[in-house]
Formats: structure tokens, sequence, C-alpha cells
């Protein structure tokens, strides 16, 4: 039974094409995997609400309508580069994180530019056919050297300049046409970085394209570029359909202004089967060298990129960071270590804060928050994993939308929604604590003027109407995250588990009170925290009555770590019996 359970709660993950077992095996130790081939998008459709991550290549068209019905999903990883069959405005918008694998690939690629290069140079594909159909046909078969012959490049990104490579060591020139290129890393590579298309394309003996496919790239290469190329030139398209006018280059292929062709990818896949469209006129073309989209289909590839991206599944479904999500901030690698413990940190003192300070009776709950960074955490180049986590945090304990998903993709907008508004903060100071790097939330309600720093509290005056602001500061050490201070209260005490936080007077006997409360309800302690008043804070919550009799100095807040959730009977009767002011339960 305990078996059936278990395996009820596994996250389930969605894997509607072929991919490498490699990848797959790491997901089947803890995720229950469903490799369902051929569904049509009726199907995916009916089925996708029950997962939480979908693993998809390029067949499958990842719609607006698909993502719509996923009320579970959390993660589309892409085992490969290209996104273009992912609708990603509308995964951002619900909040799903899109995952690819940037560079699991790139070799493969790369080679099989290579590949298609030679084939087309030498006539290989023709002869091939031609001596296996009992002919002899060597005069025909006549082809052309490579070396002292110009390559042009489209796009000298990580594939571009592998190739770019690799045609230096067959001797030939190579010249390249990207915006975005740097001039160093071209001329590291012996490349001559022209200033744009028209400038590369009349020098070319050899064009191959690796740029990916965008609005502004979309036939790219079309009559007027192509007539702009010299005649008797090779044209490659390795990257993605579309990019080259299908079209244009038949009817440069049929004019002979264009030796040969070598395409691997198509507008539409597989190709239209019309033998009067411009894809099957292409295939069919004696100087075609076409492949049914095989750049990325090396054994080597494929173990790569299924990896990759079912190790990022596991990350996001475990709630660590994206390494290559399409539609997130970019994490710098050195980043990604040193952010990991505080965005967990972040997102426990978001909920620490819902759940201690806020309660249905609230009339006025704070909605805006100062988020200050001090000590080497402000180093950081990028704070926005941590801006999401406390978005996350704040509003995960009282959200009721099934199967809403707060994140690094969609948590500005969240925010927004829900009129939270928080002002991030760097101190690159050392810290006045004694931690490397403290992390403080202040929250208030909205104002004009900024709340005090960290250190020291504004105090309100309560015969102004003034309402109080809240603190919670804290700190990370070997991995764990730690709360160091709740209002004026300082503390330390870890930030997982079942706590009751209750306010009391400090004075002999309250903690055996407590306990021998908590005893008789068979609420086990695991551990204990008492926190003294230590910060000049005169907004923090007493009853009115309190004030008048005892001085501040006298009260304290005990953390307890229990082994399950308090009923509310249990709370009411430390307040009542125990002689606290108040309780709050708290489950991080």
């Amino acid at each position: 039974m305990d078996v059936s359970n278990n395996e009820t709660i596994r996250p389930k993950v969605l894997c509607p094409e072929k991919l490498s077992a490699d990848g797959l095996t790491l997901l089947r130790k803890t995720i229950s995997v469903d490799e369902r081939q051929g569904l049509s998008a009726d199907q995916l459709i009916e089925i996708i609400p029950t997962y939480d991550a979908l693993l998809v290549r390029s067949e499958t068209k990842v719609t607006a309508e698909l993502l719509a019905a996923a009320k579970k999903l959390k993660v589309v990883a892409r085992a490969g580069v290209g996104v273009d069959n992912v609708n990603v405005p509308a995964a951002t918008k619900l909040g799903i994180i899109v995952v690819n694998s940037p560079s699991g690939n790139i070799q493969a690629a790369a080679e099989h530019t290579m590949a298609l290069l030679l084939s087309m140079a030498r006539n290989v594909p023709d002869a091939c056919a031609s001596i296996k159909s009992g002919k002899w046909e060597r005069s025909r078969l006549v082809g052309v050297e490579v070396k002292g012959k110009t390559l042009g490049i489209i796009g000298l990104g990580k594939v571009g300049l592998i190739v770019a490579r690799m045609a230096r060591g067959l001797g030939m020139q190579v010249a390249a046409a990207d915006p975005y290129a740097s001039p160093s890393v071209a001329e590291a590579a012996n490349v001559n970085l022209v200033g744009s298309l028209d400038e590369l394309l009349p020098v070319v003996d050899f064009l191959t394209i690796h740029t990916p496919m965008l609005a502004s790239t979309k036939g790219m290469l079309s009559h007027n570029e192509i007539r702009r190329i010299k005649k008797g030139a090779r044209i490659l398209n390795v990257a993605r359909g579309g990019i080259v006018d299908e079209v244009a280059l038949l009817a440069a292929l049929e004019s002979g202004h264009i030796s040969g062709a070598a395409i691997d990818v198509f507008t539409m896949e597989p190709p239209n089967k019309d033998p009067e469209s411009a894809a099957a006129k292409l295939i069919g073309h004696a100087r075609c060298v076409p492949t049914p989209h095989l750049g990325a289909s090396t054994v080597e590839a494929q173990e790569n990129v299924s990896i990759d991206v079912c190790e990022q599944v596991l990350q996001i479904l475990a709630g660590e960071l994206p390494r290559s999500a399409v539609n997130a901030p970019i994490i710098l690698p050195a980043d990604h270590k040193t952010l990991q413990p505080f965005v967990a940190l972040v997102e426990k003192m978001g909920s620490l804060y819902t759940q201690h300070f806020t309660s249905p009776k609230e009339q006025s709950a704070r909605t805006t928050f100062d988020l200050t960074y001090e000590g080497e955490i402000a180093t950081i180049s990028s704070t926005k994993p941590l801006f999401a986590a406390f978005v996350k945090g704040l509003t995960s304990p009282i959200s009721d939308a099934e199967g809403f998903n707060v994140n690094i993709v969609n948590a500005e907008l969240v925010a927004k929604e829900r009129g939270i508004f928080v002002n991030e903060r760097k101190s690159r100071d050392p810290s006045t604590q004694a931690f490397s790097s403290l992390i403080t939330i202040v929250a208030r309600p909205p104002s004009r003027a900024p709340s005090v720093g960290p250190g020291e509290q504004k105090p309100s005056d309560p015969s102004r109407g003034e309402p109080k602001q809240h603190i919670i500061s804290g700190y990370c050490s070997d991995q764990v995250a730690f709360i160091s201070r709740i209002d004026r209260f300082s503390t330390s005490f870890k930030a997982e588990g079942k706590l009751l936080i209750c306010h009391n007077y400090d004075s002999p006997g309250k903690i055996g009170v407590v306990g021998d409360l908590l005893g008789k309800a068979k609420v086990n302690i695991n551990n204990m925290s008492v926190a003294p008043a230590s910060y000049q804070n005169h907004d923090a919550h007493v009853p009115m009555e309190a004030t008048d009799t005892l001085r501040e100095s006298t009260e304290a807040l005990m953390i307890l770590g229990v082994d399950r959730e308090v009923e509310e009977h249990v709370i009411n009767g430390l307040v009542e019996g125990g002689g606290v002011l108040d309780v709050s339960s708290v489950v991080l």
C-alpha cells in the first residue's frame, strides 16, 4: 500500500517523441516517465493535464492550447537547440519554464555541415546511386576541391565557429556575417568578419547558414540575395527550415546560377509530398543533397541532449534554478552555485512572513517590501531568481489556484497582478552581522517614503494611526537556510519543517508550561530556540494593556520545531492557559 501511495505522488513526465534512454534512465529513478509516441494534437491535449513535465524534440508542436490544458505542467524541455516548435510567450504567461540543450548537439551539427559540404563538392550521393545501379560514370561525376575556396558563414555562433575551424583545417578561406559576433573571437579563428550579408554573398564559393529561426531571419536568403551570390556557388542549410526560400533556391538551381545545394531542414517537416511543391522538387533535384533533419542525429548528440534536458527537468521539479531556460534571465555559471541556497532562503522568508504576520482577519496586509542583500550576495550579477523566490514564498501559502506556479519566469507578472511591490537593494560592504551574506526583508504598507535600513526600524506613532513594519532577516550556513531576526527579536533557527512561534513574556517556567501543554496534546518538540528582544523596534505587536505594565525587554519569542501541525484548539490553549501572547503555526 505504501508503495502504491508513493507511486501516485511521483511527478509525471510525458515523452511523445523518441529520446535517448540515457536521460530517461535518470528520470525514472524518481519520476514516472510515459513514452507515448505517435499521439495526435487532440490526444496530447486530452492527456497533458496530469503531467508535470513535457519532453519533446522538434516534431511535437507545443501550442498555446496545449499549454493552457496542462494544469500541472512546470517545464517543457526541448531536447535540442531551437524552440520554434514551442509557444514560448504562452508558456511564460503560465509560469511554465522552457529549457533546451544549447550545446549538446553543436559538434554533430557542425560535422553534418562538413559532411554535406564535401558530399556536394564531390557528388558523393549521385556517385553512390550511380554505381549501385550498375553504372561507371567517372567523367560525369567530376567534382571540385574545397582547398582554397571561400566558405561564407551566416551566424558565427557555437556551430558556426566549429564549422569555421574545420573548414580552415581543409585549407578553405572563411568569411562570416554576424552583427553580434566578437571581432576578437573571429580573428582568433582566422575568420574574416564582414560588415553585412551584401558584402559576404558576392565572394563565397560555399555558403552555410547557422542562425536561429526568427522573424528577422525567415526568408533571409530569397531571390534578391541568391542573385548576389556569384555564379556556380553552392548553398547549405543545416540550421532551420524557412531561412532559405525554397522556391528561390529551386529557381537558382534550375537556372544554373547555383551549382549545388545541401538541405537538412525544410519549411515543413516532413516536407510536402505534393510533387509540384518546391520542397519535393528540391529533394528530387539532381544537384541537391537532401537529408531528413539529421544535424543532431548522432548517438553522442542524442545522449548529450537527452541527459542535459533530463537533468534540468529533475532540477526544476526539485525547485532548483534552471541553467538553460529560454524564457528566464541568464544566470552566470559562477553565480549559480552561490545563488542556489539563497533562493531557498528567500522563498522561506517570504513564506514565513505570510504565515506568521498575516491572517484572514488582517485588514491591511503589507504589499510593499524592501529586499536588501548585504555582503557577498550583493555581488551577484542577477538577483532575478531571488526576486522570484520571494514572490513565490509570499504567495504560495495563500494561493488557492490549482496548479498555480510562481517561478523565475512569471514572478514579475504575478507581483504586478497582486499589487506586490518589491524594492531590491544591495550593500556590498561587509555585513554588519557575523555572516558573509545577509538578506533582510522589511514589509510595510504602501508609502512614498522608503523604510529605514534593516539595522534599525522607525518607530510608529499609534496616536497617528501609523501601521507598523515587519522585519525578517536570514543567512545561509553550509547550504542550510537560517532565520536570524523576526521583528525586534534576535534568533537563529533552521528555516525548515513545522514550527510554532510563540510570543510571550520572558519569565521563569514559561518553557515548561508550553512544553506541558504540547505534551498533553501528543505534540513532540524536536528542537527549540528562544529569541530575546534585541532590537529597538517599538512597533512590534504587543497587546495594549501589556505595554502599560511591562517593559519590552521582558518579551521573547519561543520557536519550537514540532513533529506535526498543531491543531487550533491547542494553539488557543497556549494563549489562554499558557501565558503566551500569541502563537502562529508555520510550515517551511
